[in-house]
């Protein structure tokens, strides 16, 4: 499974960004996808994840401090993955990735994905 993620940026406070993972390869296999983000000076953070593979209905799950400003819709016809980000705030600044995973169950964990994009740097001014 390859993914390549894009759609990154400069924004300013409060405005929206929306970004990308193409999935290609064996994307049958998937169950799970994720977008994460990496501040500077700190570790890679979970931002949502969503139920790919349509096995056990389609769910979702956010951090908390993005839930109700970040979506994560997909496109299975396109094998893509999107991150909708409304009102964005500075502490929104990141490089973010996204992530998949085959095996079965949620997790917010990095370490349980075995599938990265290359990240795509989003920056907030204030």
């Amino acid at each position: 499974v390859q993914l390549q993620a894009s759609g990154g940026g400069l924004v300013q406070a409060g405005g929206s960004l929306r970004l990308s993972c193409a999935a290609s390869g064996r994307t049958g296999s998937i169950y799970r996808m994720g977008w994460f983000r990496q501040a500077p000076g700190k570790e890679r953070e979970f931002v949502s994840i969503i139920n790919w593979s349509g096995r056990s209905g389609s769910s979702s799950d956010y951090a908390d401090s993005v839930k109700g400003r970040f979506t994560i819709p997909r496109d299975n016809a396109k094998n893509t993955v999107y991150l909708q980000m409304n009102s964005l705030k500075p502490e929104d600044t990141a490089v973010y990735y996204c992530a998949a995973d085959r095996r079965l169950g949620w997790s917010k964990f990095p370490h349980e994905y075995d599938y990265w994009g290359q990240g795509t740097l989003v920056t907030v001014s204030s």
